[in-house]
């Protein structure tokens, strides 16, 4: 089982695994049921004035790191997020599924390497990649 990103407005290369929305904001143009969600974890997501500050411009993506892994790091919302990424990781993949344009520049990118970092030791390394 491994962990996995993926934009929600590319046609779904696994709907088999565990699929979630790990955005504040409902992507544009998306019907609930055509997204095939298991959940929306929208608390997951960087905060309206980091997402808006960042503004999916590729220069500030460091510095966009560093403030979203400190918001992730104070987030009472991710010890239940990380149970439940540990207890689906039994079973199939994680799909963390973003709205973005940038397929290298997202939170979803951010935050799978966060998981994979806090999850060590907790899941089995084999669970954790391809």
């Amino acid at each position: 089982m491994a962990i996995k990103c993926e934009r929600i407005y590319t046609k779904p290369a696994d709907l088999k695994g565990y699929r979630v929305l790990v955005d504040r904001l409902w992507p544009r143009g998306i019907s609930k049921v055509n997204a095939q969600l298991a959940s929306w974890e929208k608390e997951m997501g960087p905060t309206t004035d980091l997402r808006k500050w960042f503004n999916h411009e590729p220069e500030k993506f460091p510095e966009f790191k560093k403030r979203y892994v400190t918001e992730l790091e104070a987030n009472e919302a991710l010890p239940a997020f990380l149970d439940l990424v540990a207890e689906q990781l039994n079973d199939q993949d994680v799909i963390l599924l973003y709205g973005a344009k940038d397929e290298e520049h997202n939170q979803a990118i951010i935050l799978k390497e966060f998981l994979l970092k806090r999850l060590a030791g907790r899941v089995p390394a084999e669970r954790l990649t391809d």
